[in-house]
């Protein structure tokens, strides 16, 4: 499985790739019975992209063959204990990407010359991700959270670690005893390239962070500055290495708090924008306020899903059996508001259900 998406990630995926690049796209399930099928429907599929490969003639023959190849090995790197709720497959010359993802995807087998990326798109920014970093006197660990699961980060320059010179100050401070250690300079200088590594983070990858550390550790990275706007302290010591779970129990309980205020905050803001007529409700409103640019914040429940037909330029409730259906136009709303620098929200089911499920405050 690949590596967690990002912002920079889905802007590789969306350069143009040589012809085919192919995206197999599935629905899955999380747990039993429902998942037997899974399995099955993945085999079918990609017996699919392979016959599609296969007789386009536009496709060389060894490129045919590398990218049946390609296309068996991402399958081979589906792990079935990990499912969520939808899978991508992209391949093309010289490279196979697989991801599973917490949002439901169309069931698709497309050939172009770009993958088709709105679906990733769509589940990125539902994750709802954010930042946590854990702060010890020996350890600075970052960690890649979704309100799903929590991963450590490395890279960036992260873990920061070192070694502390008395063994006893080692154990005591990883259960926040040892306030003092915070306040002699090696342990500023390390704190300080902590700080610094982060904020390159930050700067590269805007999210929510959530800082963990006992209340001395919190107070000795707080004189340094604010870390970002939308920075959040949690005073829990013995975190710095995890275990991954252990983290993800501390966030949580902010997390969520957070995630009610703000759905509090973007009804309140859509209930303005409709008495300034700067209002768009349901799925064809809302559609052509994105195409013309005009959205500059989107409000979408979390499962909302719909069959739309195109008719006039205009989106129309379809049959799931009419011919020319579109079944993820909620996630190509999604992709174009954040191409045209709209702030994108998920809110809970029914939330919105008075404005058609989707909706948008309006620049104009």
């Amino acid at each position: 499985m690949d590596p967690v998406l990002t912002p920079d990630v889905l802007a590789k995926l969306r350069q143009p790739r040589p012809y085919p690049a192919v995206s197999l796209l599935m629905p899955t399930h999380r747990r039993e019975p429902d998942n037997a099928q899974d399995a099955v429907r993945l085999r079918t599929l990609l017996a699919e992209a392979e016959r599609a490969v296969r007789d386009d003639p536009a496709v060389s023959r060894g490129r045919r063959a590398e990218l049946v190849d390609r296309l068996r090995r991402a399958a081979a790197e589906v792990d079935p204990r990990h499912a969520e709720d939808g899978l991508v497959i992209l391949v093309a010359e010289g490279e196979h990407h697989v991801w599973s993802v917490a949002r439901t995807v169309p069931e698709r087998v497309v050939l172009a010359d770009t993958f088709l990326t709105r679906n990733l798109v769509a589940a990125h920014a539902a994750e709802q991700p954010y930042w946590a970093l854990v702060v010890a006197a020996d350890r600075v660990s970052l960690w890649n959270g979704d309100p799903e699961r929590t991963v450590e980060r490395t890279g960036d320059g992260f873990p920061l670690t070192r070694s502390l010179a008395d063994p006893d100050v080692e154990r005591e401070q990883r259960v926040g005893d040892v306030p003092g250690t915070f306040r002699d300079e090696a342990t500023r200088r390390f704190l300080r390239e902590a700080y610094e590594r982060t904020r390159a983070v930050l700067a590269s990858e805007a999210r929510p962070l959530y800082v963990i550390g006992s209340s001395a550790a919190l107070a000795a990275l707080a004189e340094f500055g604010p870390l970002s706007r939308d920075a959040f302290t949690i005073e829990h010591g013995g975190l710095a290495a995890g275990p991954a779970e252990a983290v993800h129990r501390a966030v949580e309980p902010l997390r969520t708090a957070r995630e009610a205020a703000t759905t509090t905050t973007v009804v309140a803001e859509l209930d303005t924008a409709r008495g300034r007529r700067e209002f768009a409700g349901g799925i064809d409103e809302v559609w052509q306020a994105v195409k013309d640019g005009r959205i500059r914040l989107l409000a979408v429940e979390e499962h909302y899903r719909t069959l739309v037909r195109d008719e006039g330029g205009h989106l129309e409730p379809a049959e799931e059996a009419a011919p020319d259906t579109r079944d993820d136009m909620v996630d190509e709303i999604v992709e174009q508001a954040l191409e045209r620098g709209a702030e994108v929200r998920f809110l809970p089911d029914e939330v919105l259900a008075d404005a058609g499920h989707i909706a948008g405050a309006l620049r104009y």
